[in-house]
C-alpha cells in the first residue's frame, strides 16, 4: 500500500507548513469549487473540444431543461431545417373547427395526400378531376359570360368532345341594345378565329335561311319592363365529323313584368348548319346592334 509523502507538500509559508490561508490555488488562481462540485467531474470523459461547445451558450437552465426527455433523433429535428411557416399557418392543420369565408378562385391551391406524399395542387386540377367523375348525362358547368353590358357578341370556345356529348347554353335575361332584334348562334371551325356569318350557312324550319341558328324566333323588346330571353339552347354534334351541327331552342321572351311570349307555338325552335362541319366554338349575336345586357351560361352534358 502506498503512503502519502509529507515531503511532497510544498512549504509555501517557509515555516515547514503549507500556506492555506488563501485557499487552494492553481497557477496563482484560487480554486473556489467545493469538493462536491469537483466530484461532479469524476468519470467525465468529454474532450476539451466537446466541452468548448458550451462556450458562449447563453441559454438559461429552464431553456435547456426543455430538452429534458426529448427523444427525437437528429434526423427528426432536422426536418425543421428550412421551415418558414408561421405558428398560425402550422396551426391550420391542427384539426380546428373554425372555417373561413375566403372566396376560392383560379390559381388557389389545396393540400392533398398523393399516395403518402403531401402536395399543394391548384383548384383547376381538382375541377378537371371532378368533371371526369360526373356520371353520363349529367349537366356540368363549363363557363359563363358573366353579366355583360353593351357587347357585340358572347363567345364560347370551351368545347371538349372527350368529356361531353352535347352542350346547353342557358339564357338569363338576354336583352338587345336595339329594340325588336332577334338572337342567333353562329358556329366556328377554327376555335373562334372565324365564324360562319352568311345566310346560306344555316337552315331553319321550312328551309329558311338566316345568319345563324335561331335561339328565339321572335323579336326581343328592350323597353322598360321587357326582361329579355330566358331558356335553354342545345347544340348537338358540333364536333362530330361528317355531321351537321344542330340546334334546338326552348326559350321565351319576356315582354312585360306580367306577361310573356314564347319562342313559337310549340315552345321550341329547331335549326341546323347547312353542311357537315366539325365546329369547336360558337358566338351569340343580335340581328341588329349589340347585346345590351344579360348572361349566358355554358353547360356540357357529360358522356359515359
Amino acid at each position: 500500500m502506498s503512503t502519502l509523502r509529507t515531503d511532497a507538500i510544498v512549504d509555501l509559508a517557509g515555516n515547514g507548513k503549507p500556506d492555506l490561508s488563501n485557499g487552494v490555488q492553481i497557477g496563482g488562481v484560487a480554486v473556489t469549487s467545493t469538493a462536491a462540485e469537483l466530484n461532479i467531474l469524476d468519470g467525465v470523459t468529454s474532450t476539451a473540444a466537446e466541452l468548448n461547445i458550451l462556450d458562449g451558450v447563453t441559454s438559461t437552465a429552464a431553456e435547456l431543461n426543455i430538452l429534458d426527455g426529448v427523444t427525437s433523433t437528429a434526423a427528426e429535428l432536422n426536418i425543421l431545417d428550412g421551415v418558414t411557416a408561421t405558428a398560425a399557418e402550422i396551426n391550420l392543420i391542427d384539426g380546428g373547427t373554425a372555417r373561413g369565408t375566403t372566396a376560392v378562385a383560379d390559381g388557389d391551391g389545396f393540400l392533398t395526400n398523393d399516395g403518402g406524399t403531401m402536395r399543394m395542387t391548384k383548384v383547376e386540377t381538382l375541377a378537371t378531376y371532378m368533371g371526369t367523375k360526373v356520371g353520363g348525362g349529367a349537366r356540368v358547368f363549363v363557363a359563363s359570360s358573366g353579366v355583360v353590358s353593351g357587347v357585340a357578341s358572347i363567345v364560347f370556345t370551351q368545347f371538349d368532345s372527350s368529356k361531353f356529348d352535347y352542350y346547353v347554353f342557358t339564357m338569363l335575361s338576354v336583352i338587345p341594345a336595339t329594340n325588336e332584334a332577334t338572337l342567333f348562334c353562329q358556329t366556328s371551325t377554327d376555335g373562334g378565329t372565324n365564324f360562319a356569318t352568311d345566310s346560306g350557312n344555316y337552315r331553319h324550319s321550312g328551309n329558311t335561311h338566316s345568319i345563324g341558328m335561331n335561339v328565339i324566333d321572335t323579336a326581343i323588346g328592350s323597353s322598360s319592363g321587357q326582361d329579355g330571353v330566358f331558356g335553354d339552347f342545345s347544340l348537338f354534334e358540333p364536333e362530330t365529323s361528317g355531321k351537321q351541327t344542330r340546334g334546338l331552342s326552348n326559350c321565351m321572351a319576356i315582354h312585360s313584368a306580367s306577361t310573356h311570349r314564347v319562342a313559337s307555338t310549340d315552345v321550341s325552335c329547331a335549326s341546323s348548319r347547312a353542311s357537315a362541319e366539325d365546329n369547336n366554338a360558337v358566338r351569340f349575336i343580335m340581328s341588329a346592334g349589340n347585346i345590351g345586357s344579360g348572361e349566358i351560361v355554358m353547360f356540357g352534358i357529360a358522356n359515359a
